[in-house]
């Protein structure tokens, strides 16, 4: 009973983690404080011991590496599309990007071409996710539908996504930092 109880405070955790990591963005760090006093508290009602609250603040760490790892890699996938697709450099897109040109803009002629690659590689993505059971066959379908319409839209802004659609200094359509 006991361990069916730690599992499930350990689990309810990590739910709190995920969300505190995206608070935690947000204000600098204060969302994974909370996450120490909660488990803190934990500790001191004897609820968990210190070695579980170690061990779901490890994972937290462990969850948010691994998640900056596949970000990264996501962003650099996006950016070889664009670069391949392009025949430019990292460097060349850059400085157009910071010079407030959009994708379509750097693109020219070959606009079109962008867009239906960036729309083959998200739908890879889509599929991908898809086939290794992250996402169900309705969320793929569902997120499939609008894949080219976003990319589209992407690749016309000249103003680089924010908030729940990007980090602050992702060039529009790329899905990556290029700082």
């Amino acid at each position: 009973m006991k361990k069916k109880f730690v599992a499930v405070v350990a689990t309810t955790a990590m739910a709190l983690t995920v969300s505190a990591t995206s608070v935690a963005s947000a204000d600098h760090g204060k969302g994974k404080e909370k996450l120490g006093s909660l488990l803190s508290g934990l500790v001191s009602k004897g609820t968990i011991t210190q070695s579980q609250a170690d061990a779901i603040t490890k994972a937290l760490d462990d969850a948010k590496t691994a998640g900056k790892a596949v970000m990264d890699k996501n962003r650099a996938e996006h950016l070889a599309v664009i670069t391949s697709t392009l025949g430019i450099t990292e460097e060349a897109l850059k400085t157009r990007m910071k010079a407030g040109d959009s994708l379509a803009t750097i693109a020219g002629a070959n606009k079109d071409a962008l867009i239906a690659a960036l729309v083959a590689h998200e739908n890879k993505e889509i599929t991908d996710a898809q086939t290794a059971g992250k996402i169900t066959a309705d969320q793929a379908t569902k997120m499939k539908a609008n894949v080219t319409a976003r990319v589209t839209e992407r690749v016309n802004n000249t103003r680089p996504p924010r908030g729940p659609h990007g980090p602050k200094g992702q060039p529009a359509g790329a899905g990556m930092s290029l700082r």
